[in-house]
């Protein structure tokens, strides 16, 4: 039987949103929050956003204020998503002599990326620098005695030297600045917290995933207990070829894969863009990013404190495709 600690109140994770305002709001209302002076509320709960409300999806600024509302007034949480940091980067200058432009570079991928954020703030410029410079009171982490929750990676080491060098979960504008390299402490805080670990592939192989981008390196869990092989250890909607899968990791690789141990408490991350039906990855370890703005889900994990985490207390909206003749219609959602 799951150990069950007694929290002060009632936690709600919900996975990552990407400007899918409505489907969030038909998420809120299935778990009983209700509009007090237009802010989404819980009497006995609060909401924690693991992440990513920006990007891809059709309402982004109108899921931004949503959320900005309820955190600033206490009815929720959050913490930052590699988009929200990709859009620091992207939309702040360079410093001189770096031979940079921009911190984030102007690429086509780069630009597809943050196109619909940019163009659904086209005619608010001032809102979306007022949340770009919200987005740096955004911690990387939240811990509290009965969970954790972070994007994409919870790297224990990396999470206490980063403390140690900053004082707080949050980032200021200089280590914004040092994290452009990749190297640096602050470039490796950023992508194994926000995107997560990753192994390179061998023999200088690369894959083309569905997104059209093609990659040398693959992504990994941070939990596998005791991994052999390649296929042990890939996390990412892209399977590996089944000979690399095969593949059996070298005791250097195994030796530097990140564990998560079942004795630490419950970690929550998004990003991997799952699929199915929500569930454990481990007993201490969930996903919630069901892909809501690819037409999949936007999930919950329902959190009073235990110990080890149950497939019922996932909760979740269904995102449906809009209909391709009639009406034209987008988000449309059904409730489980």
């Amino acid at each position: 039987m799951a150990s069950v600690r007694s929290p002060s109140r009632g936690y709600d994770i919900i996975g990552d949103i990407h400007g899918c305002a409505r489907t969030l709001e038909h998420l809120l209302d299935q778990m009983g929050y209700r509009k007090l002076n237009g802010i989404y509320q819980h009497p006995k709960r609060q909401a924690i956003f693991i992440g990513d409300i920006i990007d891809r999806g059709p309402r982004i600024r109108e899921a931004l204020h949503l959320v900005r509302d309820m955190v600033e007034h206490g009815s929720a949480r959050i913490v930052m998503g590699n988009h929200e940091y990709n859009a620091l980067g992207y939309c702040t200058r360079a410093r001189p002599g770096s031979g940079k432009t921009f911190l984030r570079e102007h690429n086509a991928r780069h630009d597809r990326l943050i196109r619909e954020t940019l163009e659904q703030f086209d005619h608010y410029p001032h809102e979306w620098n007022e949340f770009l410079e919200w987005f740096y009171d955004i911690p990387l982490f939240i811990e509290e005695d009965e969970f954790r929750a972070v994007h994409a990676c919870w790297d224990e080491r990396l999470i206490r030297q980063f403390l140690e060098t900053q004082g707080s979960p949050c980032i200021d504008e200089d280590f914004l600045h040092a994290s452009a390299a990749i190297e640096s402490f602050a470039g490796q805080v950023m992508d194994t917290l926000l995107r997560g670990t990753d192994l390179p592939l061998p023999d200088g192989m690369s894959i083309t995933g569905r997104d059209g981008y093609t990659r040398k390196f693959f992504r990994t869990k941070f939990w596998a207990d005791d991994p052999r092989t390649y296929g042990d250890v890939v996390f990412q909607p892209d399977p590996l070829p089944e000979e690399v899968a095969r593949r059996k990791l070298s005791e250097k690789e195994r030796r530097e894969i990140l564990r998560y141990p079942l004795g630490e408490r419950p970690v929550f991350v998004g990003h991997y863009w799952m699929e199915g039906e929500p569930a454990p990855l481990k007993p201490n370890v969930a996903c919630l990013d069901y892909s809501a703005v690819k037409y999949g889900k936007l999930v919950a994990y329902r959190m009073d404190g235990e110990q080890e985490l149950l497939p019922e207390k996932f909760v979740y909206v269904n995102v449906e495709r809009p209909e391709l003749s009639g009406s034209f219609q987008t988000e449309d959602s059904v409730a489980r």
